[in-house]
């Protein structure tokens, strides 16, 4: 396996350097919807009602989605004008200095309204990052595959999503084993918020040292850069915008309601001890990491495109299941639908990685890639845990199930039409 690897350093480092900077990424993006869930509610978010103080809490959790667009036109302008190396870089520490000044930050009881509103400020921060961080790190992969190998290429950086998530989760299991919960609730969680400066520098020594893919070199042989890509991009690729932005919803959607919204709910409304649903849900996240390797291998068997939609129907299924499974006092249940929704989670978000830089030419791939990505996370994921938890009050789980099904139609709906259209 040398062939166009080997131009841009080992097939190991770019590899390394793709899943590491999205592990970081996510770890990052992770404590916070977890802390979300668990604390930010009534340390930052007054309200007599637990629920509303959830829900506003929620609420801060989608205030990155409003940034990530942002940062994906921003990344995606200097990733496709620049190169892959330094925009990838630029995203890491803007995400990862907004999740450390997170540790350091007054509740409501100390400064007031002023807490929220600097933390939404932070959060702002972190989605804007991350807004350029998938894109680069997705085209890093790919644009090193050997032929016939993009799909397992391109899951690679799609594992960080589990790894930073047993990071994250693994590190709030520990912290609540360990401290009680006046402490907890006092300092203990911002420790993981405060540890992020490691994997900040783990990141950028393993980003530092890669150089530009093959790729983005020859398209520069072939003509100057686009002036202004997002323009390009919009001209020429408007339905694979089209396409890519609503093919991504599903992804988005069974993530979040699996993972914050699972939570939150499982140990309020279910009465589930923290501890115990969060070590639910990391044994779960297992499903996810041999979902999204099962679905990088199938993508090279088949095709991307044909992937995603056999996951777009298990979102469907997991949407039916989840009032009959996620219920009090059986957690072998709620086990056994989190890794099912995990596993589909793997099958509609793996294959990403190949597919959405196949819809667009080297020259604006960056910029095409992020915007779908992350306008697609504003819809499938940006208020996803807020309106689960107010249909959940409203209606009961078999509303959020269906919710979660209307996710996967809209995405199979885009998938169909682009194969139509090819």
């Amino acid at each position: 396996m040398q062939g166009q690897a080997a131009k841009s350093g080992s097939t190991a480092r770019v590899l390394g350097a793709s899943l590491a900077g999205t592990a970081v990424e996510f770890y990052d993006f992770y404590i916070y919807a977890t802390a979300a869930a668990l604390v930010f509610g009534p340390l930052f978010f007054p309200a007599d009602d637990p629920g509303v103080q959830l829900l506003l809490s929620f609420a801060s959790l989608g205030v990155a989605f409003v940034a990530r667009p942002l940062g994906a036109i921003a990344f995606g302008h200097f990733g496709d004008r620049i190169g892959r190396k330094s925009t990838l870089v630029a995203s890491l520490l803007i995400m990862g200095l907004s999740t450390l000044a997170i540790a350091f930050l007054p509740t409501y009881a100390d400064i007031g309204w002023l807490a929220p509103v600097v933390l939404c400020l932070l959060r702002f921060g972190q989605g804007f990052g991350l807004g350029g961080e998938w894109s680069g790190a997705a085209l890093l992969a790919v644009e090193n595959a050997p032929p016939g190998w993009r799909g397992r290429f391109g899951c690679v950086p799609q594992l960080g999503a589990p790894v930073g998530f047993l990071a994250a989760n693994g590190l709030f299991l520990l912290l609540g084993l360990w401290l009680s919960a006046d402490d907890f609730k006092a300092w203990g969680w911002r420790v993981p918020f405060a540890l992020s400066v490691l994997l900040i520098a783990v990141g950028l020594w393993v980003r530092l040292r890669l150089t530009e893919t093959p790729a983005f070199t020859e398209a520069l042989k072939e003509a100057e850069p686009p002036k202004v890509p997002l323009a390009e991009v919009f001209r020429t690729h408007g339905a694979a915008l089209l396409a890519g932005t609503f093919g991504v919803v599903a992804c988005f959607a069974t993530f979040y309601i699996a993972t914050a919204f699972a939570l939150g709910y499982g140990t309020t409304a279910l009465g589930y001890p923290r501890a115990e649903f969060l070590q639910i849900q990391l044994g779960a996240i297992l499903f996810m990491a041999g979902g999204i390797i099962l679905a990088g291998w199938l993508s090279d068997v088949w095709n991307p495109g044909r992937v995603l939609m056999i996951g777009c129907v298990g979102v469907l299924v997991a949407g039916a299941l989840m009032p009959v499974m996620l219920v009090a006092h059986a957690p072998a249940s709620v086990f056994g639908w989190l890794s099912f929704a995990l596993v589909v989670m793997g099958f509609v978000y793996g294959p990403l990685g190949a597919w959405l830089p196949s819809l667009f030419a080297p020259r604006v791939a960056y910029t095409g890639t992020a915007i779908t990505f992350n306008v697609g996370g504003v819809i499938g994921g940006g208020l996803t845990p807020l309106i689960a938890q107010g249909l959940a009050t409203s209606g009961g789980l078999g509303m959020v199930g269906a919710y979660l099904a209307g996710a996967g139609v809209l995405s199979l709906i885009a998938l169909l039409a682009l194969r139509r259209s090819a």
